[in-house]
């Protein structure tokens, strides 16, 4: 697999629901682009995003942290993210 196969990350995302579905390798740049459409949800008046986490491959230490502030970030505006599926490296925090 190239290296730009690796890094790509895509987003299936289900307005009426307030739901993303992510795949493939979570960096910091596939959480920017994350961040702006939980960001858009709660805008469209969704408290509660659902991340679906089944499909992603990787998470590197950006993208964790990334992923982190995105949750404190809806916390703090009333809201909750609720993550599906999350892989192993996601659970296995020092």
């Amino acid at each position: 697999m190239s290296r730009a196969a690796r890094s790509t990350m895509t987003e299936v995302v289900d307005m009426r629901r307030g739901a993303i579905r992510v795949s493939g390798h979570l960096s910091v740049q596939g959480a920017d682009l994350l961040r702006a459409t939980v960001e858009t949800l709660r805008r469209d008046g969704h408290a509660t995003v659902v991340l679906d986490l089944r499909e992603l491959r990787d998470v590197d230490d950006a993208g964790r942290q990334e992923l982190d502030d995105i949750r404190h970030s809806l916390a703090a505006q009333g809201g909750e993210l609720v993550v599906v599926a999350p892989p192993a490296q996601l659970a296995a925090r020092p």
